[in-house]
């Protein structure tokens, strides 16, 4: 079984590495926001190396029915172009290229699928990320339910050229979709060959019990975790279309450590909002899902086994459930997935010490914004999303925070671009990028501190589209542990005045003007004053946290030096103690 279940992730990072190296865009060929799987005939997810949590723990089985059921009977050369959010995407900038296995007597063995986030999908706005969206006809992107762009490995140029009728750079647009193509023919060649070389009935009887394998490990983890029911929530910041008060995202989890189960909650949501934030069926269900995986610790085989020991409850028309159709989920995968996570995680927190996670930055601030305008360097249109930063990271019972997640549904899958690319590719300049000290959410385990960036245009006008969170509810710790920073964003205008923005807008940047973009960091696990006191003397001496945070918050007394003042310590925390 490990020979074999590393054959097929072998051959699903063929696939990533394919796309990697052939995206035109920077979404990809820079910040990696892709995914590449495998799922079984039977439409049961198998191998997802080096793939973005969000886009396929949940998802690719759906569209793999979809894409069965719109078309009942496949061919070998057939290739089908897919986005829908009602049909198992997660949302309309991702579009996902799915091609069935055929063998050589014409019968379907497996699916491969290559999910990679466009630069511009269509919208209405320059930007793949629509928060003020009220549906997905003012969203405006084109939305493929499993259509056949391939039959006989020849291509409907048809579709590509409504594409480029639509999509604001055709070229690219173009260039990305070939890559997507090559890649997926790259696993279904793999996944071809390995077949012939293994058997079909020997691989069906192996992913058989492989997913039965995975379900006794999961089984296994899910009775260590402390029995009862436990509840929390995370709240979005408001935006246009959303309630005042934000929105507040629930959890209530059930774990049954006899039964080696666990029971995920979530119909006592709100219902769908006149927004972009509302969350697919797939991404609902991946968000509860990364939580679990997050918070129960150990290396738990991520595939269609040890998802049958959690059971997700869904309502149909919910913020985060189960969409309606026109209802626009133009930001499914980040904001308000994230904040699912969260309360997932938090409530997981609760059953026991150990469990769980902090919560996570929230997302998609000006740093991480789709910039769009005319090169005037070379008169062209361009539009992108950029990835100058976002460290995010939560922290764990186990370890302290990872710095760059950018969020938590990505995993820390995606890169953070180079400064140099980023200026070379789009007419930016980048001021600034630098961590904010004391901004770390303080623990025994720490979490990420806030990242600050500043960007403008080289000359001429930009424009900057993003749907910042974490302003008015910064990410939380659990267990004692504290909050880490708030989001943040400013206008810098040409005299040095600052002028604050909007969560989620869209702004026109004029030559001498900069953006400030501060994105929120990660909540801390367990107190601040049980944190070992080497670490915190670590953690002045790289620059994150002050020697009076330090004192104030985790009592630790340190010499001129910098080391600790073991005496002195021991002192503060008994006194703090008492």
């Amino acid at each position: 079984m490990a020979i074999l279940i590393n054959r097929f992730e072998g051959i699903a990072r063929k696939m990533t590495n394919t796309l990697y190296r052939t995206g035109r865009s920077g979404v990809l060929n820079r910040a990696r926001d892709f995914s590449c799987c495998i799922v079984t005939a039977g439409c049961e997810l198998l191998a997802t190396a080096d793939s973005l949590p969000i886009h396929v723990l949940v998802g690719p089985d759906m569209m793999a029915r979809t894409m069965m059921d719109f078309h009942p009977v496949l061919k070998r050369g057939d290739a089908f172009l897919h986005n829908s959010p009602y049909h198992g995407s997660s949302h309309a900038a991702d579009h996902v290229i799915l091609i069935p296995v055929v063998d050589d007597l014409g019968v379907h063995r497996y699916t491969v699928l290559t999910k990679a986030h466009q630069a511009d999908c269509g919208n209405a706005m320059p930007t793949t990320y629509m928060g003020s969206a009220r549906d997905v006809y003012a969203e405006g992107a084109l939305i493929f339910p499993a259509v056949r762009v391939q039959e006989n490995y020849a291509t409907n140029q048809d579709i590509v050229r409504m594409c480029e009728m639509r999509i604001r750079v055709p070229e690219q647009w173009k260039g990305d979709f070939l890559a997507m193509i090559g890649s997926a023919r790259i696993g279904e060649r793999e996944v071809l060959s390995l077949g012939a070389e293994i058997g079909w009935d020997r691989l069906e009887a192996f992913c058989g019990q492989w997913f039965d394998y995975s379900e006794k490990r999961m089984a296994a983890r899910l009775a260590m975790v402390p029995g009862g029911t436990a509840s929390a929530s995370s709240t979005h910041d408001p935006i246009p279309g959303t309630p005042p008060e934000g929105v507040p995202v629930v959890a209530t989890v059930t774990a049954r450590p006899r039964e080696g189960r666990i029971e995920i909650d979530l119909r006592d949501n709100i219902d769908a909002l006149p927004c972009g934030l509302n969350l697919s069926e797939a991404c609902t269900r991946s968000a509860a899902l990364i939580a679990v995986f997050n918070g129960i610790g150990g290396d738990i085989p991520r595939n269609a086994g040890s998802f049958r020991r959690v059971d997700i409850l869904l309502r149909e028309g919910a913020i985060a459930g189960i969409p309606r159709h026109p209802t626009s989920c133009s930001v499914s995968t980040t904001n308000v997935a994230d904040r699912l996570t969260h309360a997932v995680a938090v409530s997981l927190a609760q059953l026991g010490d150990g469990f769980g996670t902090a919560e996570f930055g929230a997302f998609l601030p000006p740093s991480s914004a789709v910039v769009s305008g005319v090169d005037p360097r070379t008169l062209q249109p361009f539009v992108n999303q950029i990835f100058l930063g976002c460290t995010t990271g939560g922290a764990t019972p186990l370890e302290d925070c990872w710095l760059t997640y950018l969020h938590v549904g990505n995993g820390g899958m995606c890169f953070i671009d180079s400064i140099e690319l980023d200026e070379l590719y789009q007419p930016i300049i980048v001021r600034d990028r630098r961590i904010i000290r004391d901004t770390e959410g303080a623990g025994w385990h720490i979490g990420a501190p806030s990242l600050r960036v500043e960007f403008g245009p080289l000359e001429g006008e930009i424009e900057v589209s993003y749907v910042s969170d974490g302003h008015i509810n910064p990410p939380h710790g659990v267990r004692g542990g504290g909050d880490g920073g708030g989001s943040d964003q400013f206008r810098r205008r040409p005299d040095e005045t600052l002028e604050r923005l909007e969560a989620a807008t869209t702004v026109r940047l004029a030559s001498g003007e900069t953006i400030v973009s501060i994105c929120c960091g990660g909540g801390g696990y367990g107190a601040p004053d049980t944190r070992d006191p080497a670490r915190v003397s670590q953690d002045v001496m790289d620059g994150w946290v002050s020697r009076r945070r330090a004192l104030d918050v985790y009592r630790v007394a340190l010499t001129e030096a910098g080391s600790v003042d073991v005496e002195a310590t021991a002192q503060l925390r008994l006194a703090a103690a008492s």
